[in-house]
């Protein structure tokens, strides 16, 4: 005995007229005859009394009334306690993430989110991939935004839209500021900044080729906010990812594309296998859809 139908059944008994009911349900009035015929013969017993002019109910159909106004209420007040209860979800999800430009979909990500789950609240740990990795195997975080080259194999994630560009950033004053985009050879005898990441530098190694070797590496560092500031007080050139410039923006400094084109990929990740509350596997959900909305 489905719901749907005995609410088919109520809207009849309050009408007193198939066709009405018909009309306030918006179904057409042969498949709401066809509906209570079926209803009857489940019951297995005569519902209604068909007159000339209103439909009125048997003993039978009294008592399937009450018992259906005893369901129907049931069934909506189970609906509004899963519904109050899905409000209730609350927790601390803790995100680590580098200085990306992906991190502009995160946040909308993050925001979305609590717009359906107020009680949920965000922790943010900025770092390089691999710490973030580590802590995330540690238990330590339980989402990461990694930059690739990275291994993934105790993860599951989900490829960002779009990537990110290593660019080069210099003083303005910086003669290389006047050049559209910067080639391996302009870079061999200055001082640079480079990110500490291994597998960055793997990436940036083969990008150089044999020049790599060669380079005058004065800084390395984490975070380009603190790699601005080297570049700012004229201590070299940093190659950083595009994305991480709102957070080192200023006059003094530019930034120009290598050439030929680097880029990297940027992913969503999660422990494999481990076990979840309820916030954070609603937020998996959650991003599941709301990410490949980037990928459409």
């Amino acid at each position: 005995m489905e719901i749907r139908v005995l609410k088919y059944f109520l809207a009849v008994v309050r009408e007193e007229s198939i066709t009405k009911a018909a009309e306030v349900l918006h179904i057409t009035q042969p498949t709401l005859s066809r509906q209570l015929a079926l209803l009857e013969e489940e019951v297995g017993v005569k519902l209604f009394d068909r007159g000339t002019r209103k439909i009125a109910l048997t003993d039978a159909g009294l008592l399937l009334r009450r018992r259906a106004e005893e369901i129907i209420d049931l069934s909506d007040r189970t609906m509004q306690e899963l519904a109050a209860q899905e409000e209730q979800v609350e927790g601390v999800i803790r995100i680590g993430a580098g200085e990306l430009g992906a991190m502009d979909r995160i946040a909308g990500l993050c925001g979305s989110f609590r717009e359906k789950y107020p009680r949920v609240r965000f922790d943010f740990n900025t770092a390089t991939a691999d710490v973030v990795k580590e802590q995330i195997e540690r238990g330590n975080l339980d989402i990461g935004v990694l930059l690739e080259p990275i291994s993934m194999e105790k993860f599951e994630y989900i490829r960002l839209a779009g990537k990110e560009r290593w660019v080069v950033l210099m003083r303005r004053d910086d003669p290389l500021a006047r050049c559209d985009a910067i080639r391996a050879e302009q870079l061999e005898s200055l001082p640079l900044v480079l990110p500490r990441r291994l597998h960055v530098q793997g990436e940036l190694a083969n990008w150089f080729g044999k020049r790599f070797g060669r380079l005058n590496v004065a800084y390395t560092g984490n975070l380009t906010t603190n790699t601005a500031l080297l570049v700012r007080k004229g201590c070299g050139c940093a190659i950083v990812v595009e994305g991480s410039l709102p957070f080192a923006e200023g006059a003094e400094i530019v930034t120009r594309p290598l050439s030929p084109r680097l880029e990297a990929s940027v992913a969503f990740a999660w422990k494999r296998e481990q076990p979840m509350n309820t916030a954070m596997t609603k937020f998996i959900e959650h991003a599941r859809c709301f990410l490949s909305m980037d990928q459409a």
